[in-house]
């Protein structure tokens, strides 16, 4: 959610009252100097699972590959915390490179990396996801494609995009996500989740449990 420690500490409240809740992925500064403190203490209540830098938001696209993002990298594999990777294609590059930098960090991309679907834009994107599946530690999130949609999008336009996902990632790697509330901006929940429900129609009963539930349970350890 918001980029804040507080906002993280609300999301843990939330969840320590509601039993439907089952895990937080928060946010700390990464180039703080007191965040391997931040980290340990947030990482005292279990239902912290993972952080996510808001990378999309950041101009440079080569961020990720600051010395300075080190020690807080080091106390969230202490923690065992999880890294939610919030890439846009421009950020693809330079994401292999910090697989490389981090091997035994556990991570999932947020929303497919946000292919520019309006545009038609898939060659690029594609062969970079490729290239970030064949880490096997790497998750992906069936998520917040609609928005990077055009306004009026339909389900046919995002067919490749999910087939692509579902190639490299496979069903125990790509789990479903509703992107909610931004999902409002572009249909609405029901909407993505109906598309979504047509897509995994044609799937076995096991790999549609795992994207849509099992794969994000193991990634988090839910």
């Amino acid at each position: 959610a918001a980029a804040s420690v507080g906002e993280t500490e609300y999301m843990l409240s939330v969840a320590a009252g509601c039993s439907f809740v089952k895990g937080v992925v928060g946010w700390v500064d990464f180039q703080s100097s007191a965040v391997p403190r931040v980290i340990e203490r947030l990482a005292r209540d279990r239902r912290l699972k993972g952080l996510r830098p808001m990378i999309q938001d950041i101009a440079d696209p080569d961020w990720m590959l600051n010395e300075r993002l080190k020690p807080a990298i080091d106390a969230m594999q202490a923690c065992g915390l999880r890294f939610d990777a919030l890439l846009k294609p421009r950020h693809l590059k330079p994401f292999e490179r910090f697989r490389q930098l981090y091997p035994d960090l556990p991570i999932v991309i947020d929303h497919g990396a946000k292919p520019e679907i309006a545009s038609g834009r898939f060659s690029d994107w594609a062969a970079e996801m490729r290239n970030a599946a064949g880490d096997r530690r790497v998750f992906c999130k069936l998520s917040g494609l609609v928005t990077e949609g055009a306004a009026n999008w339909k389900p046919g336009d995002l067919t490749r995009y999910i087939d692509l996902l579902l190639e490299t990632f496979g069903p125990a790697r790509l789990m479903w996500g509703s992107d909610w509330p931004v999902v409002n901006l572009a249909g609405g929940y029901d909407r993505w989740r109906e598309a979504t429900m047509e897509y995994v129609a044609r799937l076995t009963v096991d790999e549609r449990a795992s994207i849509l539930g099992d794969a994000a349970r193991a990634f988090y350890d839910l």
